[in-house]
């Protein structure tokens, strides 16, 4: 096996892996166990969610079955959303929309986790094979970074984090009025409420794991000791960020779930058990 950087013999390859200041290697990688499992498993659960929220978002339908909203649908500020007791239903575009409300909520949640740190990994690999995995080589001969479009809108994911903190308050709200019936009444508690709660739950973990959080609590601070405060809240936010992975892929699994939830019991398909 060649270590040198000497070009291998026939070759002229402009970059990239085959570049004349890489490495001489024969094989492309050195790997024997099915490193393909990982981006392709990652391709197929992100690729399975964006084709079931799309079909879910253009709907327009389905998405309430009160006291529950789905969290595709929420805050809806068309003129066009299905009234909601109590919800958030605001009219706040107007009738000029007559697409699916969840077109114009959808873009923050959206954007929040397209620029998230891991999910760029996650369809680098999945997707761009940018690496496709850790020790082997990219099949891109040039490598430009995020500094053209659209990868230099990955730069807006600290923003696209405020609206996620917002549109997660939103849906605070909204599971806490799961706990009503479907006249509005308090007190009551049905198996939807739980989905709503757990979802939220990890939403809230998801959000504050990001990596925007941990630089806004803890970032800039020059002697922790004068900012006890901050301090712990970094402690925390570091904590949770170390799971940022699993709560990413948690949240995702738990957003669709709990739209597909409402979906069923909107629908007719399924009723919802009430515990109390």
């Amino acid at each position: 096996m060649a270590t040198g950087t000497d070009p291998r013999p026939g070759t002229a390859a402009p970059g990239g892996v085959l570049h004349p200041s890489r490495a001489a290697i024969g094989d492309r990688h050195l790997r024997r166990d099915r490193w393909w499992l990982a981006p392709a498993g990652t391709a197929a659960g992100l690729l399975a969610f964006v084709v079931y929220s799309t079909w879910r978002a253009f709907a327009n339908g389905d998405y309430y079955a009160a006291p529950y909203v789905s969290p595709f649908y929420s805050p809806c500020i068309a003129h066009n959303c299905v009234p909601m007791k109590g919800g958030a239903d605001w009219d706040v575009i107007g009738s000029w929309w007559t697409l699916s409300p969840a077109l114009l909520i959808l873009i923050f949640p959206l954007g929040f986790r397209l620029t998230c740190y891991y999910y760029r990994k996650a369809y680098y690999r999945g997707f761009w094979a940018s690496p496709p995995a850790c020790a082997v080589a990219e099949p891109h001969a040039r490598y430009s970074g995020e500094t053209r479009f659209p990868l230099i809108l990955q730069n807006l994911h600290r923003y696209f984090f405020y609206f996620a903190v917002i549109v997660a308050g939103i849906l605070s709200y909204d599971a806490v009025l799961a706990f009503r019936d479907a006249d509005g009444h308090w007190g009551h508690m049905g198996l939807g409420t739980l989905v709503l709660l757990a979802n939220i739950a990890l939403i809230w973990a998801y959000t504050l794991s990001c990596h925007s959080c941990r630089h806004i609590v803890g970032g800039r601070l020059r002697n922790f000791s004068k900012h006890p405060v901050r301090y712990r809240m970094w402690g925390l936010v570091s904590r949770l960020n170390a799971r940022h992975m699993q709560l990413a892929w948690a949240s995702l699994v738990s957003v669709a779930v709990a739209d597909f939830y409402v979906y069923l019991v909107a629908s007719g398909a399924f009723d919802d058990p009430r515990f109390f």
